[in-house]
């Protein structure tokens, strides 16, 4: 019986594992085609290669992002995992420099996988008072010659931002690709696919979803042969979205400007709040003049904010006095801001830095604040009040 077509607007969940090929010929042409690692295939094989569903959804992020291709990834870190394996070329693999000031879940990737398990040769870059030496940089470049350099537009936790657009010149100069982590700028902010970078990364769970209820990731880029390499290693290793979980992503991402654009209005206000009470040593936040990287930010994110995140530090004669005010704070707010270690959620959220990076970052007392798009005069009354009672 032949199926009645569905006046819906959306595109369905197709949860096939595999798709009908109807006979041996058919099948040998996908077969072949599939070859080619087109990022919509015109014969569907198998979910693990490509769905329709994560197609759909990869489609809007490439308006986002105004890109070529996005292949999205079941989290972050396998985002993470496809954008950096497919410049492994066994021994002829160049050193991978990366930044030092990035996500610590991707520090324990390098140390524990890349140079544990697969033995590749990695550097760190490292920034001089809050910032990256362009100079500095380049005299570096051009000793490893190394096969990418790897950056987060805005640092985790510390919100180092990265002048993007001199960075990647120099790579580009000495031969080098260059891979941005965008997670905490989006694209509502900054594009660095615009400058000439070759991919860029996302953890979806955060902004792109953001409502803390699945895990996502994605990569985005302009290059046919990156994307289809790119294509290869998540096909191989796995690293597919569910149709499930890419469904959610795509009702959810229709909301993301309104929800990111409030959030960083929100973030702004607390900062420059947050810098004026005496019971906080320092605040780190790009859209502050205090901050090491506030005028590359404003070139950079041309006035739109500053993103939604903010790292403080609470004042202490020693460890005990920060940490206890740290705790008390926690305990106070608890109610309307929770600790949750993620970010990018409807409400704001915190998470204590040392309690999570005790060798990087030790200082007791030290907080970061994922900010939320609730009506910030409610934020800042927790928040205010809390203070006033340490």
């Amino acid at each position: 019986m032949k199926r009645k077509e569905v006046n819906s607007s959306r595109m369905p969940v197709y949860r096939d594992a595999g798709f009908e090929l109807y006979d041996a010929k058919t099948t040998a042409e996908a077969f072949k085609k599939e070859t080619e690692h087109s990022r919509e295939p015109d014969i569907y094989i198998y979910s693990r290669y490509r769905n329709p569903t994560v197609v759909s959804a990869e489609e809007e992020i490439m308006k986002l992002e105004s890109c070529e291709w996005a292949l999205l990834t079941q989290s972050g870190m396998s985002a993470i995992d496809t954008a950096l394996s497919i410049f492994q070329h066994g021994k002829d693999t160049r050193p991978w420099l990366f930044f030092t000031e990035i996500y610590g879940g991707t520090i324990s990737f390098i140390e524990s996988v890349l140079k544990s398990r697969r033995g590749l040769d990695i550097q760190y870059f490292t920034p001089d008072n809050g910032k990256y030496d362009p100079d500095k940089l380049e005299k570096t470049i051009s000793v490893l010659r190394p096969e990418f350099v790897y950056i987060e537009s805005i640092s985790n936790p510390m919100l180092i931002v990265a002048d993007v657009t001199e960075l990647a010149r120099i790579a580009k100069k000495h031969g080098s690709k260059v891979i941005i982590d965008n997670t905490f700028a989006t694209p509502w902010l900054y594009k660095p696919l615009d400058q000439g970078v070759d991919i860029v990364i996302h953890s979806a769970t955060k902004y792109f979803s953001g409502h803390g209820n699945l895990t996502a990731g994605v990569i985005c880029g302009n290059d046919r042969k990156i994307m289809q390499s790119a294509i290869e290693y998540r096909k191989f290793v796995g690293h597919m979205l569910s149709p499930d979980d890419a469904y959610r992503l795509q009702t959810q991402m229709q909301s993301f400007e309104l929800r990111f654009s409030r959030q960083c209005s929100n973030a702004l206000k607390l900062a420059e709040y947050l810098n004026k009470v005496p019971l906080i040593k320092k605040v780190w936040f790009p859209g502050l003049k205090s901050h090491s990287t506030h005028n590359i930010a404003e070139k950079l994110f041309s006035g739109k904010g500053f993103g939604a995140m903010i790292t403080f530090d609470f004042v202490g004669k020693n460890e005990t006095e920060k940490r206890g005010r740290r705790d008390k704070f926690i305990k106070l707010v608890s109610e309307k801001i929770k600790l949750i270690p993620t970010l990018g959620d409807p409400h704001t959220i915190l998470m204590p830095v040392e309690a999570v990076w005790p060798t990087k970052y030790p200082e007791p007392g030290m907080i970061r604040l994922s900010v939320g798009f609730e009506e910030y005069a409610e934020l800042e009354g927790t928040v205010g009040t809390a203070i006033k009672s340490l």
